[in-house]
């Protein structure tokens, strides 16, 4: 009798052919945009998820009413908006035209995402799309931070253009919701490593979003797990939240199947640590959409001592860096009032 295959810890690459992101545009990386990094728009659950759904971190506030029938849209179904994003990113820095109408190939964005390509994987996709498209997100968030309370979906309209005798889906027409439009009018999106989509977990894709948006080329990045917990949108314990976050952290240790970024658990906080690999490959280059961006002058850590006293400001620096939803224009002026605000909430250490 044949023995059962062992489980991987990553998913298997099912198309790892040269044209694995082949799409209308050869070089189109897999990008997100910074808000859905940032923010749990999209549910960790892989089961139909028809709670309501609400989430405030500082100023912003969102509010998720699932689609009817089919439920919350969830990390999985992100994919397609990863997609069509890095198409359309890719489009625009060759100088073409980009609107909220795109068509794409089917076929084309399973094998792209590392699904298969079978009967089912279709039918997927048609849910996928439809939990897409009825979502709704009541939120202030903006392309550029906080603005006015509105309702937002992930897509507008999903047509399928072409289908097959068996109901495949051949070709699909969307109009993209205008916030995804206007961040990549504005670059406001990160590139992901491509074993993104072989990540089995939902908690392991959040983590590595959130380590994206927030380490980036930092030696390293903290956070707590009751904070954490927050920002993935988790809805687990308390308990059962860090027992998922410690397995994924040994499983780490032991194949270094995260991407980019190493994980550990040191009691109750995660520290990530861009990896070797990663430092080599965008060490010398700008990763547009990182916190890193956005420089500090050295005279300002003496401001920034004054407005919070007794206080680290590196420590200061790194919960900035956390709190912020966009570039600030004066970054030095930004940084020193979030300390005074700090303090003046906390007061000394």
């Amino acid at each position: 009798m044949a023995r059962p295959r062992k489980r991987t810890t990553l998913l298997p690459q099912r198309h790892p052919e040269p044209d694995l992101f082949v799409c209308d545009i050869l070089d189109a990386t897999p990008k997100s945009d910074r808000a859905s990094m940032e923010h749990p728009l999209f549910s960790l659950s892989v089961k139909k998820d028809m709670a309501p759904f609400q989430y405030e971190q500082g100023n912003v506030k969102v509010r998720i009413t699932p689609a009817a029938g089919e439920g919350r849209a969830n990390v999985f179904d992100r994919d397609i908006l990863i997609y069509v994003l890095s198409q359309l990113m890719a489009a625009k820095n060759e100088g073409q035209e980009i609107g909220r109408r795109v068509r794409i190939s089917a076929h084309d964005l399973l094998k792209a995402t590392n699904r298969h390509t079978t009967g089912q994987a279709y039918a997927t996709l048609r849910r996928a799309l439809t939990r897409l498209q009825f979502t709704q997100i009541e939120t202030n968030i903006h392309d550029h931070g906080l603005g006015e309370w509105r309702s937002i979906s992930f897509i507008t309209e999903a047509r399928i253009v072409k289908e097959d005798s068996t109901g495949r889906l051949l070709s699909v027409e969307l109009e993209m919701g205008d916030w995804l439009i206007k961040a990549i009018e504005n670059k406001n999106v990160l590139t992901l490593h491509r074993s993104y989509f072989q990540l089995r977990k939902p908690l392991e894709r959040r983590l590595y979003e959130l380590s994206r948006k927030h380490c980036g080329m930092q030696s390293v990045w903290r956070i707590g797990l009751d904070k954490l917990k927050h920002k993935t949108g988790s809805t687990s314990t308390e308990k059962e939240f860090k027992r998922l976050v410690k397995a994924i952290c040994r499983t780490d240790e032991e194949q270094s199947h995260m991407p980019d970024y190493s994980f550990r658990l040191l009691h109750n906080v995660l520290e990530v640590s861009p990896k070797s690999e990663f430092l080599e490959a965008y060490g010398d280059k700008p990763l547009l959409g990182t916190d890193t961006a956005v420089r500090l002058s050295a005279p300002v850590y003496d401001r920034a001592r004054d407005a919070a006293p007794g206080w680290d400001v590196h420590f200061l620096e790194h919960e900035w860096r956390m709190w912020m939803d966009e570039r600030p224009r004066d970054a030095d002026a930004a940084f020193v009032g979030f300390c005074r605000k700090w303090f003046e909430r906390r007061g000394p250490p």
